[in-house]
């Protein structure tokens, strides 16, 4: 049989890990096999990636969860989201002069708390099945004794230089000597080690509150940052229920406000009377209806998101087929949409990490972890080393906007995981990196397998497309596009008016997808994994 990919799918009968970095998948397959549980193996994968891809994700990040229980046949959601400190209000920030809030520094790295650590040990004290301290083992490991710096590492280090001099701590760490280190070498993060060692032996408390906690709090105060040690103790993850829809013969779950998971449901609601499985797969319609259903939800995301705790959003109707319906008809099967008839804000730019775990039991996790920005908010937080994330930058300071900052409030989050099921049973966990590019890749992606019989090798290998914008200087409405797509699809594609950046054949910027399928008659699980990241699916 030929092989239409870099790789074959990787098999397991037993248990897999998928996410962006090998080191971190076989940390999780560790787990597994030590007896742990799909929750416990995202865990320990989860923390690794903190250590050894730390331009990505982090401890002092956010993170949101899909969780199978096989028994009961069940999804749980748990909201991982930073909330906003006690002090976050838009009037200090207009007491500054600030009129939005700046992506780098000690504001966005304050102005909410962690919150992915406390969503791990949530999940685990439900779902885990070994010590947190043995899912945390591999982390700690690599943070003392020190990890390989990959190339894409070293790349990214070099390109964000100049806002991590700009911090001594994070030049410290990760600019030795001054340089970016090169691919290959060694790099250690002790501060680190000893604060995932806290988090191992007192659980929340030992890293919100405890030495870690108040180191972390006085790193805050005597830079003038937001959060506190109140702050920091109060934040707790929530478990919730995660939102459905259907498309053709998959039930799809995704998560729910204030994460972005309601416009992958609203999309495939467009898609679906277009039967795009009668299509040609990369075909012009491919893309260009995909697109035009991305705008329509996008329009509706930039209107409606918020913390549902703080706005009302109207979620149930805008899965509904009802309004799909209803927003359809201004979707045009001949010429691109331009951006001004159909608004929305938002950028592509913003690095995250999945893992996709599934258990001998079949229990399985889909974790999305993130710190928002490259190295998020590029400031360590003193001898913690602890990288500060800064998805508090989301956040509007326009008291009227649903998304606007309040105390307490988690901001509108890209972050998004899913699942999906076929007759009941559990068939795929599929997630990636990419910010406001997540629900179009979550689309692209799941079209491909369920429209198209792609494996999930193969569908997160294919050619991508993002539609948006990176940096202010790009028009909103431009479509990146990886030149393995059919040449007479991308110059149709430029025909019906859709202003295109041409990428080469893989862009790391087109996202990190990763994913486990599991064939409904061997249970055999089926594992792909981004070549446009260091990842690797990995089973047992």
């Amino acid at each position: 049989m030929q092989i239409l990919t870099g790789r074959p799918v990787t098999m397991a009968p037993s248990g897999m890990v998928a996410c962006p970095h090998s080191l971190a998948s076989q940390a999780g397959v560790d787990v597994l096999r030590a007896g742990g549980s799909a929750v416990d193996a995202a865990v320990a994968a989860s923390s690794t990636l903190a250590v050894i891809y730390p331009h990505m994700t982090g401890v002092g990040g956010d993170a949101f969860w899909l969780i199978h229980d096989a028994a009961t046949g069940s999804v749980s959601y748990l909201d991982g989201g930073g909330r906003a400190a006690a002090s976050g209000t838009i009037d200090r920030f207009a007491a500054q002069g600030l009129r939005e809030i700046p992506l780098r520094g000690i504001l966005p790295a304050t102005l909410t708390t962690p919150g992915a650590v406390a969503s791990w040990v949530a999940a685990q004290a439900r779902h885990g099945r070994v010590p947190l301290a043995r899912c945390l083992e591999s982390a700690i490991g690599y943070a003392r004794d020190g990890f390989p710096v990959t190339a894409r590492l070293a790349g990214w280090i070099a390109e964000t230089a100049a806002d991590l001099a700009a911090q001594p701590d994070a030049a410290a760490l990760f600019l030795p000597q001054g340089q970016a280190p090169r691919a290959g070498s060694l790099l250690r993060n002790p501060g680190l080690a000893r604060t995932l060692s806290a988090l191992a032996e007192g659980g929340h408390e030992g890293f919100y509150g405890g030495p870690a906690g108040e180191a972390l709090a006085r790193y805050s105060r005597e830079h003038g940052g937001f959060f506190d040690a109140a702050d920091l103790r109060a934040q707790q993850a929530r478990w919730g229920e995660p939102i459905r829809g259907t498309y053709r013969d998959l039930t799809l779950y995704e998560t729910p406000a204030p994460t972005q998971g309601f416009t992958v449901l609203e999309m495939l609601n467009l898609l679906e009377p277009f039967e795009l499985h009668r299509r040609p797969y990369l075909g012009p319609d491919h893309a260009h209806l995909m697109v035009q259903a991305k705008q329509l939800a996008y329009h509706d995301r930039d209107r409606y998101l918020a913390d549902p705790r703080f706005a009302e959003v109207p979620i149930e109707r805008l899965i509904s087929r009802a309004h799909a319906d209803s927003r359809r008809g201004l979707m045009d099967p001949a010429r691109a949409l331009p951006w001004d008839r159909i608004p929305a804000e938002g950028s592509l730019a913003g690095d995250t990490v999945f893992i996709a775990a599934v258990d001998a039991q079949g229990n399985a996790a889909a974790l999305i972890n993130s710190l928002y920005g490259v190295f998020g908010s590029c400031v360590v937080a003193g001898d913690t080393g602890v990288v500060l994330q800064n998805r508090s930058a989301y956040f509007s300071l326009d008291p009227a906007h649903p998304n606007c900052l309040a105390p307490g409030k988690t901001p509108l989050h890209t972050l998004i995981a899913s699942m999906g099921f076929r007759n009941d049973r559990l068939w795929g966990v599929v997630g990636c990196m990419g910010a406001d590019g997540q629900p179009q890749i979550h689309a692209q992606t799941w079209v491909a397998m369920a429209d198209h019989g792609r494996d999930i090798q193969e569908a997160v290998e294919a050619p991508r497309w993002l539609s948006g914008r990176f940096s202010l200087g790009e028009a909103r409405d431009t479509l990146h596009i990886e030149s393995r797509f059919p040449p007479e699809t991308i110059a149709e594609l430029e025909r019906r008016g859709h202003l295109l950046d041409r990428w080469g054949p893989f862009n790391e910027r087109a996202g990190h997808a990763h994913g486990i399928v599991i064939d409904p008659v061997s249970g055999m699980r089926l594992g792909g994994s981004d070549p446009r990241s260091d990842g690797a699916a990995i089973g047992y």
